[in-house]
């Protein structure tokens, strides 16, 4: 049978240990973490350093997986900048050429009153003096206001180099003293509408051979 004094020697080196042979739970806990912040600044020798972890089976597979979420996340980063730019793009477009249906509309119009224009006589100036006056400041606000909204006109003259870039033949017929290419009538002016083609000049052209 164990001498209750062996026993009761074996906490007496324990703080809190008494002579009733009871310890101090608080005082233990206390030396415990005394000895712990001590042993924080000291150097565990090699024997004492804990063994390297060995990696379990599967840790190629996580590594891949780690890899495809990364690779999915810079595929959608990128995605997304060229979502943004489109969008950039696509409000720059609508700002700068939004109204290019309407003004490809009002094309017309201005054909229209540039034809009774160049039609008025001076005798019809001196009769309808006001009226005409009236129509030809309705043209002069046309044209301003194109020009307000970046529509500028293709006016070629005769005699220029046909461009099919920015012309449209719409006849060919041999001209004296003319050299093929040549535009040899301006049937309607052109338009653009910033650096695009609105419409193209309507022109004859020469095919006299050269």
């Amino acid at each position: 049978m164990a001498d209750p004094k062996k026993e009761k020697g074996a906490f007496e080196d324990m703080p809190g240990a008494g002579a009733e042979d009871t310890i101090d739970i608080e005082a233990l806990a206390r030396e415990y973490e005394r000895q712990a912040e001590a042993a924080d600044g000291d150097t565990l020798t090699e024997d004492e350093a804990p063994a390297e972890v060995e990696l379990g089976p599967n840790v190629d597979a996580v590594i891949a997986e780690r890899d495809e979420y990364r690779d999915r996340m810079m595929r959608a980063l990128a995605e997304a900048e060229n979502a943004r730019k489109r969008g950039e793009r696509d409000r720059k477009d609508a700002e700068m050429y939004g109204g290019t249906k309407l003004a490809r509309d009002m094309l017309p119009v201005y054909d229209n009153m540039k034809r009774a224009i160049e039609s008025i006589t001076e005798e019809q100036k001196a009769e309808h003096a006001a009226l005409i006056e009236g129509v030809e400041l309705t043209m002069r606000e046309l044209v301003n206001i194109f020009g307000k909204h970046g529509i500028s006109r293709i006016a070629p003259e005769v005699g220029e180099k046909f461009d099919p870039q920015v012309h449209q033949a719409m006849f060919e017929a041999p001209v004296p003293n003319t050299k093929a290419g040549d535009i040899i009538q301006v049937m309607a002016e052109g338009f653009m509408i910033r650096d695009r083609l609105l419409r193209p000049a309507q022109v004859g052209v020469s095919s006299t051979p050269a």
